[in-house]
């Protein structure tokens, strides 16, 4: 095979990897908006928030130490204690459970029956409030997150590909990062997870039946309360598998919660209400903003294509099909 050839293979391969990971990020967006009908702008800032959490739990850091410090003059940081990888998921998990029966309590159990616009609205304000919260509980310093999964390129691979390419080809054997494998093994089998999970158990039944029609859920003994709640703590394990994977990648700092913008397109091509229209959103996303930053991006337009690349694609999909490639069309009549 010729190097040019394989070069746009390896391409490929990454994008399709990324792809998997903004998949994974827009599941969370579609787990809240099929059961609640609302569209949870905090999604990225849940990612960032269960992140934080794990580096802190993780490092042994005291909650709210520059607050305590500066009230009572003292100079705690830390307790003193790493906790384990697996451990410190745990926990964070735990803090992500509490969270989502926080959230429906306060917030939503009030909002029952309001327009879209202002639970929209509401998310906004939830996730100015958990970034502020966030930073004061952990502090806004960029922080090394490390679980344990191994990063840098794969030795292997490139001594593998180094022989596709044809006698005097000048090729060295594509690059893939270890942790990029990794992170799509395990955002393959989470994704998985919940598509099964949505489909073929009671909870994720129930789950379906709200999103269907909340009001025939509730005349046949589905709780709301329930569902909601499962299904905001289902999208904080979302955020944290998330945060894991593009904290490792980048550390954990405030561009973390940005990542939530790159699921929007990935929302607009799917549909938003699909978890099978997320997975293949994602994966057009990936590939097609790296093929298109080699193809085009870098040899005619100076590069730095793939920032807004994936924005012009959702803007074609929304003038000729508003609700994405599996989305349900909205017909109302007047």
């Amino acid at each position: 095979m010729s190097a040019d050839f394989l070069n746009l293979l390896e391409v490929a391969i990454n994008g399709l990897m990324a792809g998997v990971l903004y998949s994974l990020v827009a599941l969370g967006f579609v787990l809240i908006f099929k059961a609640s009908g609302v569209f949870n702008y905090a999604q990225g800032v849940m990612a960032l928030f269960a992140a934080q959490t794990l580096v802190g739990i993780q490092t042994g850091q005291v909650p709210f130490a520059h607050l305590i410090n500066a009230i009572f003059g003292t100079e705690v940081h830390y307790f003193g204690w790493n906790v384990p990888a697996l451990l410190a998921i745990l926990f964070t998990v735990l803090v992500m459970i509490l969270f989502a029966w926080i959230v429906v309590k306060v917030i939503l159990v009030r909002l029952v029956g309001q327009e879209p616009i202002i639970l929209f609205m509401a998310t906004i304000g939830l996730a100015y409030f958990m970034e502020g919260f966030g930073d004061m509980m952990w502090n806004s310093e960029v922080k090394r997150l490390d679980v344990g999964i191994p990063s840098g390129g794969s030795f292997w691979i490139e001594d593998v590909t180094v022989q596709w390419a044809a006698e005097g080809e000048r090729y060295f054997g594509m690059y893939v990062d270890v942790l990029d494998i990794w992170a799509t093994v395990i955002a393959v089998a989470l994704v998985a997870s919940l598509a099964a999970f949505a489909q073929y158990t009671k909870p994720g039944r129930a789950m379906r039946a709200v999103a269907d029609d909340p009001t025939a859920a509730l005349s046949v003994g589905i709780s709301l309360n329930k569902i909601w709640i499962m299904v905001w703590s289902l999208a904080g394990f979302v955020a944290i598998v998330a945060g894991i994977m593009w904290g490792a990648k980048s550390g954990v700092q405030f561009s973390l919660s940005l990542i939530a913008l790159k699921a929007l397109p990935v929302l607009m091509l799917g549909g938003f209400t699909s978890i099978s229209g997320a997975i293949v959103g994602g994966l057009i996303i990936g590939v097609g903003e790296k093929l298109f930053e080699y193809l085009i991006g870098v040899p005619f337009l100076g590069g730095a294509t793939e920032n807004w690349f994936a924005y012009v694609l959702a803007l074609i999909f929304l003038v000729f099909r508003p609700q994405g490639l599996f989305g349900e069309k909205i017909i109302e009549r007047v």
